[in-house]
């Protein structure tokens, strides 16, 4: 770094360097020069009764605070069938963490502790995700095999998770590009987890073993866009079973980006879909950040093999008259790091206001378990101290004059793990981007999460059989499949349905209740889809639930046999929304609403004119007509059409002038 750019300048240079902009100014060419290529894992929970390898019930959530008992673990890995440690397993070995538990009988049972063996696999679940990957265009396995996956982060009590491959090689078309499947598998669903402070883990086991299934794709989306609707694609094609579970937490997207130079990069648990588009494209430019990063670090010559830190523990009275507030340091130590030759990297731009400096601070967080804030540095974008104090620090370290230096607060026991994770983390800049899974935030940016797994935590369950798919179990769930997505998209065209009710209809598997109404009730097709996509949606945004189907169809039924307009269903649905079990006529009453005899609408019409004439000579014949139409709007409406009301109110208007 120039001795005339500030941190701040530096970041900004950097940023440039890496030609990051906003995502809203990029275009296919921006991610056409960077390599951006991007695969989705999908996981969406079944809607089985059972958990998958136990007989405990689904569905049924508890609050953090409310629990039977607690069990305490400690994690440790275990070698592979090759005789080899899983990368992610051995870094959250290091951690050290102490897993608590918080159980509800009524969700849990001694099998989910690891204590018994698995019951046989749920084949509710089986047959869900079957369904499912036939819709994907799958070829379905001619055995179901488990295998365990190695978790030792404590998502799962026993470290591992069961998994099988139901699935292989399918394909979706997403605005008509094809997206290639590689696999669907089904699994149990992991803990929740409610609080992760220091190095006490505590989780919920009430989604643990819920059934799931993961669907993978290719790397085949070129930009943050078409990973966005190959994920809306997949839920839409997934909720079109009707079996799979709605609301949050039961459908969450793994996104995997990689760019020209970097690596495939996992962000883990995306909980909205549209935080996709930001999200990869922010890790694009990260990465593509990073690869300049090393690029700048093999300029300065640097060797991985003799390159190294020294450190410095110091009296905290030294530092903490100019700490932040919120930063105390009972019963922590201060420790001085030197970076030798890193003058300019730790203010090295890799997000929207984060450097490579962040990168190291989130790592502390997570493998050191120092809470943030852990650290500040000598290029700190907000410094936590004066310029004079941080060159007091490099005096203390020897430092040269193109070193960089970091100080971090710590337990005394935890400081030698510290000290190896900011060694570790910059040595990783010298080969550019660290394999990795990312957490993902609202705001498009991510954060340091675990080592990104490999094979060698996979390997054979030997508690479970292999389970034989027959022909006749996959052509009987054939012949039952819905509508399938691409079709339904092709209705809502034929229907001439609104664009802004697509994603409504979809999410909500809607298009065979319109179906359903529609041949039933004689009604078009586009109507229903306005009043399901606008009314409808209107109602849930404002108002917890959703209404069944036996309610809507009882609704219509009644506007039938009273020979009512369609109309009056826009008045009536929010009655019956908000009171599901209440007879039609009530929720009429509720709702203001009548039904007048044929013969009696006009009558009705003329005579609500003649109540309001002295009014009415007042105002001109436009101004009338719109003030009669909105007074007699709820009185008439149903009973006949909108238009016709209006030509007969038109009618009378005229008519009063002749006289």
């Amino acid at each position: 770094m120039k001795k005339d750019l500030n941190p701040q300048e530096n970041y900004q240079r950097t940023r440039d360097l890496c030609g990051w902009v906003p995502r809203h100014d990029a275009t296919r060419k921006t991610y056409e020069d960077i390599g951006f290529m991007s695969g989705l894992e999908v996981h969406q929970q079944l809607n089985s009764k059972k958990k998958l390898f136990c007989r405990c019930p689904v569905g049924i959530y508890q609050d953090f605070e409310d629990y039977d008992t607690e069990v305490v673990r400690h994690m440790r890995p275990t070698l592979s069938e090759l005789g080899e440690y899983d990368g992610t397993a051995l870094m959250e070995f290091k951690t050290k963490k102490e897993i608590v538990y918080r159980l509800k009988n009524i969700t849990t049972c001694t099998y989910e502790l690891d204590d018994t063996p698995p019951f046989p696999l749920n084949r509710e679940a089986l047959a869900i995700a079957t369904e499912i990957s036939l819709l994907l265009k799958q070829n379905i396995v001619g055995e179901f095999h488990i295998t365990r996956k190695q978790y030792l982060d404590g998502s799962i009590p026993t470290g591992f998770q069961r998994t099988g491959i139901i699935g292989i090689e399918g394909e979706i078309f997403p605005e008509g590009r094809r997206v290639g499947i590689i696999q669907v598998s089904i699994e149990e669903d992991s803990c929740r987890e409610v609080s992760d402070i220091g190095h006490r883990r505590v989780y919920t086991t009430d989604r643990l073993g819920i059934p799931l299934i993961e669907v993978v794709t290719y790397p085949d989306m070129k930009e943050p866009n078409e990973v966005a609707a190959a994920a809306e694609f997949i839920r839409y094609l997934t909720r079109s079973t009707g079996k799979v579970r709605v609301g949050i937490g039961a459908g969450r997207e793994d996104v995997n980006v990689s760019a020209t130079g970097g690596t495939r990069v996992e962000i883990k648990g995306v909980a909205h879909i549209s935080w996709i588009p930001e999200l990869t494209h922010n890790e694009a430019f990260r990465q593509r950040a990073l690869v300049h990063l090393a690029e700048e670090i093999a300029k300065r010559k640097l060797d991985i093999k003799t390159w190294d830190i020294t450190s410095k523990t110091i009296d905290s009275a030294h530092v903490a008259p100019y700490l932040l507030e919120e930063i105390s340091l009972e019963g922590l130590d201060v420790v001085t790091v030197n970076l030798p030759d890193f003058k300019g990297l730790l203010s090295w731009f890799t997000q929207p206001d984060q450097c490579l400096a962040s990168e190291i601070s989130q790592r502390l967080k997570v493998v050191a378990c120092l809470e943030q804030p852990n650290m500040t540095h000598s290029e700190a974008l907000k410094p936590l101290f004066d310029i004079k104090s941080m060159e007091h620090v490099a005096e203390l370290l020897n430092a040269g004059d193109n070193d960089a230096q970091i100080i971090f607060f710590a337990p005394k026991d935890d400081i030698p793990t510290a000290l190896e994770t900011i060694k570790e983390r910059c040595q990783m800049a010298f080969a550019g981007v660290p394999n990795e899974t990312r957490k993902s935030f609202a705001d498009g940016t991510t954060i340091f999460e675990r080592v990104l797994p490999g094979a060698d935590r996979m390997y054979p369950d030997t508690d479970s059989a292999p389970i034989p798919i027959e022909e006749k179990f996959i052509e009987d769930i054939r012949e039952q499949l819905p509508k399938h997505l691409q079709e339904q998209i092709a209705l809502l065209q034929d229907w001439d349905a609104p664009e802004d009710t697509y994603n409504y209809l979809l999410r909500n598997n809607l298009i065979q209740w319109i179906e359903v109404i529609t041949a039933k009730f004689g009604i078009e097709p586009h109507r229903v889809v306005t009043l399901f996509g606008h009314r409808l949606k209107e109602l849930e945004r404002k108002h917890d639930g959703m209404i069944g189907l036996d309610s809507i169809l009882a609704m219509f039924d009644f506007i039938a046999e009273n020979k009512l307009n369609f109309e009056y269903a826009y008045e009536l649905l929010k009655e019956v929304y908000l009171n599901p079990k209440m007879p039609m006529d009530e929720c009429a009453t509720l709702a203001g609403l009548v039904i007048l005899e044929p013969n009696k609408v006009e009558e009705t019409i003329y005579k609500m004119i003649e109540e309001r004439k002295e009014l009415l000579d007042e105002l001109t014949q436009e101004c009338g007509i719109k003030y009669v139409m909105g007074d007699i709007r709820r009185r008439v409406i149903g009973n006949l059409p909108m238009e016709m009301v209006y030509e007969i109110v038109v009618s009378a208007f005229k008519g009063s002038e002749e006289e």
